[in-house]
């Protein structure tokens, strides 16, 4: 299309060249967006659990449960809201194990396990629901395990290429590289050297990242889906139109909502395999992930190590607020 508006909005577009995914708690929000599957996150399931309406549900979870202590009810309570996002969306719900757990793989196999159980014994099929483990070496081998027995897994706080390469190595179902977070990084680092021209758009690090790391996949006929995450703006949802999958917040979807401007597919899979770019060439060598190897070059980007180091961080700290909340 040469034409600056359409009859559709952006979001109506981006669905014809994406997998649209919702990313909260907030299952109410998410109706009029009609997406296909939903993310959520310890950090998205607080909110949600604060907010009025949304205690009923709670509630019913801690009554059904007496005495239960609160590190167990977490559990109960995110299958809980992951069975009323099911009612919405057709596909699948993503829920997180314990950050806590990021450096023990036998006890994210275990945590696994027991949040699959809870929803089949509601009833819903396993392959409608993605665990989500982190992405450091024991998060990835635990995904190892549990593809190995249908489980699948959506590989979370990913903000690098050799930990996607080494998601993608396990067979994991499916990973969600962090855009916002990578652009943050580099935008706190350049300081007042940022530039939003220099530094946006299809140039915006975040964006660049996953682009890379959607043409290492398709170069080497990896099957692992690759859902873009962490936005913060449409314009970097735009410039990965094409990708999988996108998981957007319901703010970023109604923006898109609202805009009929032309939406252009920027990722194609198809020319990513053959295509000479600034990502793959005829010579691109898969990545060394032995553990050892996986270890160093994690080490050496700093970007990568510092965010993942946060992001468990944080949602170990909201995870204990959520105790916190539960045992009130």
């Amino acid at each position: 299309m040469n034409a600056t508006a359409s009859a559709l909005s952006q979001l109506q577009q981006l669905k014809q060249l994406t997998t649209v995914v919702a990313d909260t708690g907030d299952f109410e929000r998410m109706q009029e967006y009609q997406p296909q599957d939903a993310t959520t996150n310890p950090s998205l399931i607080l909110k949600a659990a604060q907010q009025a309406n949304y205690q009923n549900l709670v509630n019913q979870v801690k009554a059904a449960h007496p005495g239960m202590k609160p590190v167990d009810l977490i559990d109960y309570i995110l299958v809980a809201f992951g069975l009323e996002i099911l009612k919405i969306v057709p596909g699948r719900v993503s829920t997180e194990v314990d950050a806590r757990l990021s450096f023990d793989t036998q006890a994210t196999i275990h945590k696994a396990k027991h949040l699959i159980s809870l929803y089949e014994s509601h009833g819903i099929d396993r392959q409608r629901i993605l665990i989500k483990l982190a992405g450091t070496w024991e998060g990835i081998q635990a995904a190892k395990a549990l593809e190995a027995q249908g489980i699948h897994c959506n590989m979370t706080l990913l903000f690098s290429l050799v930990q996607a390469a080494a998601c993608g190595a396990v067979n994991a179902k499916l990973i969600s590289p962090f855009v916002g977070r990578i652009t943050d990084w580099y935008k706190a680092k350049l300081g007042s050297n940022w530039s939003d021209t220099a530094n946006g758009g299809a140039d915006d690090p975040g964006v660049s990242s996953v682009k890379r790391i959607f043409h290492y996949y398709k170069h080497f006929g990896i099957a692992t889906e690759i859902m873009g995450a962490s936005f913060r703006s449409t314009s970097q949802v735009l410039e990965l139109a094409g990708c999988d999958l996108l998981t957007i917040s319901p703010e970023l979807l109604g923006e898109l909502q609202m805009s009929t401007d032309i939406v252009q597919q920027k990722l194609n899979a198809s020319s990513a395999v053959s295509t000479t770019s600034t990502f793959t060439d005829e010579n691109i060598s898969p990545l060394k992930l032995d553990e050892s190897s996986f270890r160093l070059q994690l080490n050496n980007d700093a970007m990568a190590t510092e965010k993942l180091a946060e992001g468990i961080r944080n949602f170990c700290i909201d995870t204990e607020k959520l105790e916190a909340l539960l045992s009130q």
